[in-house]
């Protein structure tokens, strides 16, 4: 069964700490995959800053077309809205019956678990790696055995810190992929 992990997020915009941590993963936690589920909206965040989704999954796609272990998915589009991550998984599921898939989420996420829908059934029915962020030190109660923290280096590199930089016309072309950085004056309308 092919082991594929879900990096659900609303990539806005995508930025090489998100590349660089799925890279991670897949090399040292030995999955097959990952696929960055770009989300149209988050029922737990603000999302007035959105870029349109159809920029934000073009982005993700060309920023991830030469490794070949990484794919952009736009799975959670044809969903119904709001979108919940258990409904998503079990969608995933029945729609995928060959591949295991794992939810990638970061120690932030995981600090607030308890206000996601159906938490209890996602720990259960789903294995879970969490990935660090710092000041998030939550630990993993023993009666969850499917949900396990990773050793993954620790990115510092947030969307939210691409569009302030953006927004003071900062030169960040290190921080973000080639085929997001090509598009960057597109990008800086949508987001300033």
């Amino acid at each position: 069964m092919k082991k594929t992990g879900i990096f659900s997020g609303s990539f806005n915009p995508i930025h090489i700490g998100h590349l660089a941590l799925a890279n991670w993963l897949c090399e040292y936690e030995n999955l097959d995959e990952i696929w960055f589920l770009v989300t149209p909206q988050n029922p737990l965040k603000d999302n007035k800053q959105l870029m349109d989704y159809q920029m934000r999954y073009e982005l993700v796609k060309s920023s991830l077309s030469d490794y070949s272990k990484f794919d952009a998915s736009n799975f959670e589009q044809t969903l119904p809205r709001p979108s919940y991550t258990i409904r998503t998984l079990r969608a995933l599921r029945e729609t995928y019956p060959e591949r295991l898939f794992y939810l990638l989420i970061g120690a932030d996420s995981w600090e607030n678990i308890e206000q996601w829908k159906e938490f209890e059934s996602i720990l259960h029915e789903f294995p879970v790696l969490i990935y660090p962020r710092r000041g998030y030190e939550r630990p993993v109660p023993s009666h969850y055995p499917n949900v396990r923290k990773v050793n993954a280096p620790m990115m510092e590199i947030s969307s939210s810190f691409i569009r302030q930089a953006l927004r003071e016309g900062k030169d960040i072309r290190f921080f973000l992929p080639e085929a997001v950085r090509t598009q960057l004056k597109h990008i800086q309308k949508l987001i300033i």
